[in-house]
């Protein structure tokens, strides 16, 4: 499992450039169904558009799909799609609208355009870094609740929930490469005497720079 990046959540942004109206927007998926559907979401809330033009790329199949949706060719779906490779991301989708405002950009002008309306689009979706992690959970005496909770923390992870009874539950998600050192780290604190119970491993989001 390695990490990868993705879009946070769907966004949209717009700008105007020589009254062509240029809409950018981005959704995370997972499947190229997923994909499409969302194409087709966007042609039909925009389909009095000159061009509904997109791009998408999964990790499934390491697939990569574009179009330029009768645009000249290499100036619209090529240019979408290099923003998403040169940003790094995958399993998302970009679709960029385009209301012709009856002056000709020209080829250069075009893939500038398209050029931009993923990247506002990207940047309205944020962008976050999927990491596989291990899924853990500690119980601890209130005692040492102290002590515990803040070097979850400290050493990486992220709680998810705390359940309070006799004693105190802690569950929690940590990257993987940080599990070993958190489990020293455990042991050297609590005198040996507590230690990590481990579950699944699965992906999830940290923002980038984490």
């Amino acid at each position: 499992m390695e990490p990868y990046r993705t879009i946070a959540a769907p966004g949209e942004d717009q700008f105007i450039e020589k009254k062509s109206r240029f809409i950018g927007a981005v959704r995370p998926v997972t499947t190229e169904e997923e994909a499409l559907a969302f194409i087709q979401e966007k042609r039909k809330q925009h389909w009095d558009a000159s061009h509904n033009v997109y791009a998408y790329v999964l990790r499934e199949g390491q697939l990569r799909r574009y179009s330029d949706d009768g645009e000249p060719q290499g100036t619209a779906g090529v240019p979408v799609l290099e923003v998403l490779l040169k940003s790094g991301v995958t399993d998302c989708v970009v679709v960029v609208t385009r209301y012709f405002g009856g002056i000709l950009l020209g080829a250069g002008g075009l893939v500038r355009a398209y050029s931009h309306g993923a990247k506002i689009g990207l940047e309205a979706g944020g962008i976050r870094e999927m990491r596989p992690c291990l899924q853990l959970s500690l119980r601890c005496d209130y005692s040492q609740l102290g002590r515990v909770q803040p070097l979850i923390l400290q050493c990486g992870g992220v709680l998810d929930d705390t359940e309070y009874a006799d004693t105190v539950v802690l569950r929690f998600h940590m990257p993987i490469p940080l599990v070993e050192a958190f489990e020293k780290e455990l042991t050297d604190c609590s005198a040996g005497t507590l230690r990590c119970d481990k579950g699944i491993e699965s992906f999830y989001p940290f923002h980038c720079g984490e």
